[in-house]
């Protein structure tokens, strides 16, 4: 991940989870919990949240840890990884910094990884994208699972024709008005409409080694939760 975006990362923290309610009318709440929901059917117990900003995944996944389960959150912001720490329920989380395309773990560690609404950012190009996808893969036990919500692309042409004038129209000016980034919302906007169809990440994360791939859309395919296990 190139250092232009930890740089907008590092500018954002303050405002990061208000604007992402905003923008999303607070459907990233429950889709994150939706994504949680999934996650709960993994055995074992230990288990990372990737790329986890202020930690709002993480915090999904510590309320449905069972005991004994141990939680890890790696960023590569510590402007971020320092809002995190201040939610009251990952006061037992082992939060970790640390670039994703080189983990400082061990084959086969994690039962699961999450990442949530983070794919795009580690999405330089797609061989890229397949590269971190397999170091997930690398940490993973098997039977492990991969847990990813991320925006995805509307079917319905007319569907995503607005969903992408939405993003053009709102999501810059919004963001740069609540956060002062000017920088931070235009990549945002730019990134939105270039991401990749639900069928197409799939198609990814079979290439990076992942079996039994499948995802549901989410309100009209805007956004997509994708599962994939290690075996």
């Amino acid at each position: 991940m190139n250092n232009g975006i930890q740089n907008i990362f590092s500018e954002v923290p303050e405002t990061y989870e208000l604007i992402n309610h905003i923008l999303t009318f607070g459907l990233d709440v429950v889709w994150r919990k939706r994504a949680a929901k999934v996650a709960a059917i993994v055995r074992g117990n230990r288990w990372i949240d990737m790329c986890s900003g202020t930690g709002e995944m993480a915090s999904n996944l510590s309320n449905i840890a069972t005991k004994g389960t141990q939680i890890f959150a790696t960023d590569f912001s510590l402007p971020m990884i320092n809002k995190a720490r201040l939610k009251p329920n990952l006061k037992n989380i082992k939060f970790v910094i640390s670039d994703i395309k080189k983990l400082p773990f061990q084959n086969d560690t994690f039962n699961l990884i999450t990442i949530a609404f983070a794919t795009r950012n580690i999405n330089l190009d797609r061989a890229k994208l397949i590269q971190s996808f397999r170091e997930f893969y690398r940490v993973l036990q098997p039977g492990g699972y991969l847990i990813n919500l991320e925006t995805s692309q509307p079917s319905y042409l007319l569907i995503r024709r607005l969903f992408h004038l939405y993003v053009k129209l709102f999501i810059k000016q919004i963001g740069r008005t609540i956060s002062g980034s000017r920088e931070g919302y235009a990549y945002l906007s730019r990134t939105i409409p270039l991401f990749y169809y639900a069928e197409e990440l799939a198609d990814i994360m079979h290439k990076a080694g992942f079996k039994g791939v499948n995802f549901q859309k989410l309100f009209f395919g805007v956004a997509a939760i994708h599962q994939g296990i290690k075996k």
